[in-house]
């Protein structure tokens, strides 16, 4: 068996950006940005505060909530699944790009509901 399965709680990084494919069915790609703090160990060697930045992507009604509730600096968590897509840029060099495919959000911003979304991705989503 295994498992593949993620959850961040983060800050939104820039406005969603969403769009609307066939059969009118939404994808929204935002950034999510993960702070751990920083620390001293034991022995004094100081450990530097580090943010990860992910990519989120989600479909259909998740989509949607992004599009009207979700903006730059609210706090959101998110539960998914990760992805890695591989590429070639224009000059044929061999790409990758991780993304955090959501299953599941909620908003913890204080104009936010803070009520769980939760969707099935689609069938018609393309992976």
């Amino acid at each position: 068996m295994s498992v593949n399965k993620v959850i961040l709680i983060g800050n939104v990084g820039k406005e969603p950006d969403v769009r609307h494919l066939d059969r009118n069915v939404a994808v929204a790609n935002l950034v999510l940005a993960t702070t751990e703090r920083a620390y001293t160990l034991q022995n004094g060697t100081q450990v530097p505060e580090r943010t990860e930045w992910h990519n989120v992507v989600l479909w259909g009604g998740l989509a949607e909530v992004a599009e009207k509730y979700v903006h730059k600096g609210d706090r959101i968590y998110i539960e998914g699944k990760i992805r890695t897509n591989t590429y070639e840029d224009q000059n044929g060099i061999r790409r990758y790009r991780t993304e955090i495919l959501a299953e599941s959000m909620e908003m913890l911003s204080s104009r936010g509901t803070g009520a769980p979304v939760t969707e099935n991705t689609p069938s018609g989503a393309p992976f």
